[in-house]
């Protein structure tokens, strides 16, 4: 590989092991500590998926009820954490207020020792969703929610945070799935940003700060976001397939299609396009999902690009009433599982990540005087 190559975001370059998390093996695959995801999007719950990337195994029966009950136990909010977040206006991007919150329960809460790392870890995935729905609700409503609710499952309390009651099974489910999908993806850029820092030994909070401002840009987070953002422009299947082939003709960029490791089809997405199917069926949608089977039939047919995890996951926050801003702090929700193993790895066989530059500047050359610049 070319010196030019190997800096086009070092795609294609090995920059470490992990035991956590394989992307793209046999072409199209994704497995979490051995186990394929569309296997645990069938038979397990996240709660047993976030046990299983933390600590490394799926949890027998009396394992899943004390670590559900761990994480029920964590999931209120400091007074201090509610009075900052009370203080973000309702014009900040929700990413912003996550990383805020992830901050800021880092100096009230602080890592004083590696020895505390699960705790913290489980306290991030349990808070979280607590933090980004208590400032939404109260920056939008005006209301002072509740963040210890008695839901079983992760996805299901924040729905009941969200909409003031507890949601129905079908949503809670399809809530659960889809942070089973997003919970670990190998070296993206967001846990790349985590190991980086926890290479430096730094806290369990920074590293996890650190790999939500990863995820706020746009070419890593928010993809779900533009993709809902388009769709909703259509009114109907003739007015999606004449606006996407006019894009296609101008050469403009469609989110949510194309990965840059899978090459054939992402596997989580016949996953949650499943689980959307059956939420239009269940709100009585005769809109949204066809546009998106024919945006995703056009960009197959056109231009051989498959629908990635992100473009179905739009119709299927929409049709549970999530507002489109949301949608990629619950990908964070999902996410810290994967951050915070990846920094626990680092951090048991460690050396400080601090590659090397190729560089473009100027030949070596004198200082001149002032008087001579």
């Amino acid at each position: 590989m070319s010196k030019t190559d190997q800096g086009q975001g070092l795609r294609g370059q090995s920059a470490g092991q992990t035991a956590i998390c394989t992307v793209g093996a046999e072409g199209n695959s994704l497995r979490y500590r051995g186990y394929a995801v569309d296997e645990l999007a069938e038979k397990t719950t996240f709660t047993e998926v976030a046990h299983l990337i933390l600590k490394g195994h799926l949890p027998n029966a009396k394992e899943l009820a004390d670590y559900s009950q761990t994480l029920q136990a964590l999931r209120a909010l400091p007074e201090s954490l509610k009075e900052v977040l009370e203080r973000i206006p309702a014009t900040a991007h929700p990413m912003d207020v996550l990383r805020t919150g992830c901050s800021y329960l880092g100096n009230i809460e602080p890592e004083t020792d590696f020895s505390e790392q699960q705790h913290v870890a489980d306290r991030l995935l349990a808070v979280f969703p607590s933090i980004i729905a208590y400032w939404y609700r109260y920056s939008h409503d005006g209301i002072r929610i509740e963040t210890q609710t008695d839901d079983a499952s992760i996805g299901g309390h924040y729905l009941h945070m969200l909409h003031g009651q507890a949601p129905s099974e079908l949503f809670a489910r399809v809530m659960d799935v889809s942070l089973i999908l997003y919970a670990e993806h190998e070296f993206n850029a967001s846990t790349f940003t985590a190991r980086v820092c926890a290479s430096t030994l730094s806290d369990m909070h920074s590293c996890v700060t650190g790999a939500i401002g990863s995820l706020r840009g746009p070419l890593h987070g928010g993809a779900n976001e533009m993709a809902m953002a388009m769709l909703a422009e259509y009114d109907s299947v003739e007015a999606a397939r004449a606006d996407v082939m006019a894009k296609l003709e101008a050469k403009e960029k469609i989110m949510g299609f194309g990965h840059a490791v899978y090459r054939q089809r992402d596997p989580r997405n016949a996953i949650i396009k499943y689980w959307a199917g059956q939420l239009a069926e269940a709100v009585g949608d005769q809109t949204l999902y066809p546009v998106s089977e024919t945006v995703e039939k056009i960009l197959w047919d056109e231009k051989k690009l498959f629908a990635n995890a992100d473009f179905y996951h739009a119709s299927a926050y929409h049709f549970m009433g999530i507002p489109t801003p949301l949608f990629t702090p619950i990908f964070v929700m999902s996410r810290v599982t994967g951050w915070c193993a990846h920094v626990m790895e680092q951090r048991a066989n460690n050396r400080i990540i601090r590659p090397s530059a190729d560089y473009t500047g100027p030949d070596s050359r004198a200082v001149p005087e002032i008087d001579q610049r």
